[in-house]
């Protein structure tokens, strides 16, 4: 069964008196494990899509499933438990709370969760670890590097051993050398640990890595591909 299933989404934003059509009849359907990006231009509809396959925003149409769940029939208190325990984010701005430690931050699903103290500061500190953040644990946001930052969100989305990851443009701010690592540890988490990541992105490093590449363009999927791998 489908992970993520999405048939004949629609999306309108209105800017002014224009209506803006989004997405417009989209068809997708996600197997558990994959690896995949969503790419195109500047507002073909990526980020839009994401967005309503993580609960973060509605649809004006069509059905949306996430992990057997109908995402348009639940209320908001549903939609958050199902982000809470069965969907991780990696934010393009990183979205890190600028008072916590490293730790803290990775910890913090973990927390809402009802994790206890030490089996959460165990699987942060291993998942900090993984990433490549030995020793930085208690740095806080300001006192790391972009890169970092970003493999602490990576972190924070993975710790809570969620069923996916939406990612959203997650190497827009890096510099190329630590936008591969991140990408090389991504797919090997999604190897090793079955999760299964979906990105929007413009960057060809990110459909590089993708084992299937799905291409929108103008709020419909104009073209897709799979890789072996």
């Amino acid at each position: 069964m489908s992970i993520v299933e999405c048939r004949g989404v629609e999306k309108t934003y209105r800017q002014g008196q224009v209506a803006v059509h989004a997405l417009q009849g989209v068809d997708l359907a996600v197997e558990p494990g994959e690896f995949l990006a969503l790419a195109g231009p500047s507002g073909s509809g990526k980020t839009t899509l994401l967005n309503l396959i993580g609960g973060l925003d509605g649809a004006d149409g069509g059905d949306i499933a996430v992990d057997g769940n109908d995402v348009r029939a639940m209320s908001p208190a549903d939609l958050a438990k199902l982000r809470l325990r069965r969907v991780g984010f990696v934010f393009q701005s990183y979205n890190l709370i600028p008072v916590l430690s490293a730790e803290e931050n990775a910890e913090f699903v973990m927390m809402l969760q009802g994790v206890p103290a030490a089996e959460r500061r165990r699987r942060a500190r291993e998942i900090l670890d993984e990433v490549g953040l030995q020793g930085l644990y208690d740095r806080r946001p300001a006192e790391l590097s972009g890169g970092q930052q970003q493999r602490v969100a990576v972190a924070r989305a993975i710790v809570a051993d969620p069923a996916i990851v939406l990612a959203d443009e997650p190497t827009a701010n890096l510099d190329s050398e630590t936008g591969h690592a991140l990408l090389d540890t991504m797919e090997e988490m999604n190897r090793s640990k079955g999760v299964t990541f979906i990105f929007s992105t413009h960057d060809q490093m990110v459909m590089d890595h993708a084992r299937r590449l799905v291409i929108l363009k103008d709020g419909r999927v104009a073209h897709e591909e799979r890789r072996d791998g």
